[in-house]
């Protein structure tokens, strides 16, 4: 007699139980090694974006797989030390400058609102205003402590990072070395990064891991691509301009692209606030003007990324409304920290997959009615290229 004629069968209640102690058991591991999840969610996202590098080199120039990881990874080291030799700090020293900038204009700022609203008639139209009755101490008072709470904590953030600079390399070897291991030992196979066997479920998993693929491809070499072009367009444009810390300025509004609504209107702020009260302006500019200036460029090229290259890059992959992922990405801050607004978007749509497959599924329906059976996602440089032909064919077409 076999061992599994042997082995009893578990009944409906058996399963809840074991099920049940499963998610509590996962659950209170989340909640006791909640530090150690963010480092682990960046090992495997570097191990997703590494992968085709890796596969590439695997199989156009022969390489052996572990040798294409250790080329990588000796590459990507090098890397890091050397920008930490020659811009991280100054990139540190940079923002922290732009920071204590932000907060002296904001100082300044209740000396010249009343300076405006002395120049300010006492009526509009046929409709009197009595200035007296504003409080405009009180009111100016409220928005600078609020601005400067804000502000206050991004400088901890970025004291925290400058002060705590061997608890990030650390973390940092520690990401390095989980990503390592997982892609090493996956043995060029995507399934051997993460697999799961499910009997009975084979081809629902190979369409999720298809879907979820498609989402987080999508946004993560996407957002890498458009952060990359943002960086690199507000740091030229923002040095011509003449502005000041626009490397930090240029960076923050790269970063800013993450968060919907919320991220260009804090970029847009500082922007003003610093083109304002910076010490020299370009050509003797008027400081209102000079100001005004900046912001209009800002918009444009914020514009230009929202409407022309941002829905290429992407190819609307994330269908999810903005609103939702500015809620998720304060809901993934409380969790996760910063990497919760940074990954907040393919959370939720990840999330809004696998809710639409457990209901479709407890009401015996097909989980994947409706659902377009999408290709392999195209690589950066394909998506590059692609954004590169399509605007080269409008340019022609406008031409004619």
């Amino acid at each position: 007699m076999t061992q599994d004629a042997n082995s009893p069968r578990w009944n409906s209640t058996t399963k809840l139980v074991v099920g049940l102690t499963l998610v509590a058991v996962v659950a209170a591991a989340l909640v006791k090694f909640q530090n150690i999840l963010p480092p682990l969610i960046i090992s495997f996202i570097l191990v997703y974006l590494l992968y085709p590098l890796a596969f590439s080199l695997n199989h156009k120039l022969h390489l052996k797989w572990g040798i294409s990881v250790n080329l990588i990874y000796l590459l990507l080291i090098l890397l890091i030390l050397g920008l930490l030799t020659i811009a991280g700090f100054e990139i540190v020293v940079q923002i922290q400058s732009l920071i204590m900038l932000v907060e002296k204009s904001l100082d300044a700022l209740p000396g010249l609102v009343d300076g405006l609203i002395a120049g300010i008639p006492t009526s509009i139209g046929p409709f009197p205003i009595d200035i007296s009755t504003i409080d405009l101490d009180r009111l100016s008072t409220q928005l600078i402590d609020t601005a400067q709470s804000l502000l206050g904590r991004t400088g901890e953030l970025i004291g925290a990072i400058a002060s705590g600079a061997f608890n990030t390399l650390g973390w940092t070897l520690f990401v390095l070395l989980i990503s390592y291991f997982v892609l090493a030992e996956s043995g060029g196979l995507r399934e051997g990064i993460l697999n799961i066997d499910l009997p009975g479920y084979a081809d629902d998993l190979k369409r999720m891991g298809q879907e979820l693929g498609r989402i987080w491809n999508a946004f993560l070499r996407g957002q890498i691509i458009l952060i990359s072009i943002a960086t690199v367009i507000y740091t030229v444009v923002l040095g011509g301009l003449g502005v000041s810390y626009a490397l930090g300025l240029a960076i923050m509004a790269g970063m800013a692209r993450f968060l919907p609504y919320v991220g260009p209107a804090i970029s847009w702020t500082v922007l003003a606030l610093v083109s304002f009260f910076q010490a020299s302006k370009p050509f003797g500019a008027d400081p209102l003007v000079y100001m005004l200036v900046v912001l209009a460029v800002a918009w444009i090229i914020d514009g230009i990324l929202d409407n022309l290259v941002s829905p290429r890059i992407m190819a609307e992959s994330l269908k999810v409304h903005p609103a939702a992922v500015l809620v998720a990405a304060i809901i993934a801050l409380d969790l996760l920290g910063i990497l919760g607004v940074v990954i907040a978007a393919p959370i939720l749509a990840t999330l809004q997959l696998v809710g639409r497959y457990i209901i479709r599924k407890m009401f015996d329906l097909d989980p994947w009615a409706g659902i377009e059976e999408n290709p392999t996602p195209p690589s950066v440089r394909e998506q590059f290229r692609l954004w590169l032909k399509t605007l080269r064919a409008k340019l022609h077409l406008r031409r004619k």
